[in-house]
């Protein structure tokens, strides 16, 4: 199904290095769509998300269908960001947690825009961490930015910055994704953990 574009919202960050917003596909959820009660509000899916090739923290070429065998909750992020990536991070790996709790076992991607610095060992120092269910992805620029691409994902190296310790600006959006489907929805930073277990269970659910 083609996504009926309809707006988009880019705003500032913390310490000017993170961008909150990003490009959204809003379109009406079809007829017969299982997971229209699910989705929040107005977003359906549409034209994000797709076939991805990365490596992962363990040095492996891994694909989207590689990595995607459970609900995945999904971030964009790099590990030097100074705050809202940790946060965000955290908050995701508490969602895991949550939803665990209730019997449902889901996985995590954390996929680097910053594959100059992210190396695979470094991104496994990282998500360990935060949940043994969070995998880093990492890859060559080329196969970040076509990652990046598939979710209407943005970043950008901070430009005039100490070369090794710079900053980046990125979406913040956490997706999430179904095996065999694909990404379903995402949800904003002030999302709850709570809020997101309650959006995958109801996934879950709805694909029986």
């Amino acid at each position: 199904m083609a996504a009926k574009w309809t707006w988009v919202a880019v705003a500032g960050g913390a310490l000017g290095a993170v961008l909150i917003g990003t490009v959204a596909a809003i379109t009406l959820a079809p007829r017969g769509d299982a997971f229209a009660e699910c989705r929040g509000g107005q977003v359906a899916g549409g034209d994000i998300g797709g076939p991805f090739t990365l490596v992962d923290e363990n040095g492996n070429t891994v694909t989207d269908q590689d990595v995607i065998t459970a609900p995945t909750i999904v971030y964009f992020g790099y590990t030097f960001c100074p705050d809202i990536c940790p946060m965000d991070t955290q908050r995701n790996a508490f969602a895991l947690e949550e939803l665990e709790d209730r019997g449902i076992i889901a996985n995590g991607l954390f996929i680097s825009i910053d594959p100059e610095r992210d190396t695979p060992e470094v991104l496994r120092d990282f998500t360990a961490n935060f949940h043994d269910r969070l995998l880093g992805l990492t890859g060559t620029p080329e196969q970040v930015a076509a990652a990046s691409r598939a979710y209407r994902t943005i970043y950008q190296k901070e430009e005039g910055g100490d070369p090794e310790y710079y900053l980046m600006s990125h979406s913040t959006f956490t997706y999430l994704d179904m095996p065999g489907v694909g990404f379903v929805d995402f949800v904003n930073r002030d999302a709850t953990p709570e809020e997101i277990a309650d959006r995958v269970q109801c996934f879950v659910e709805a694909a029986g």
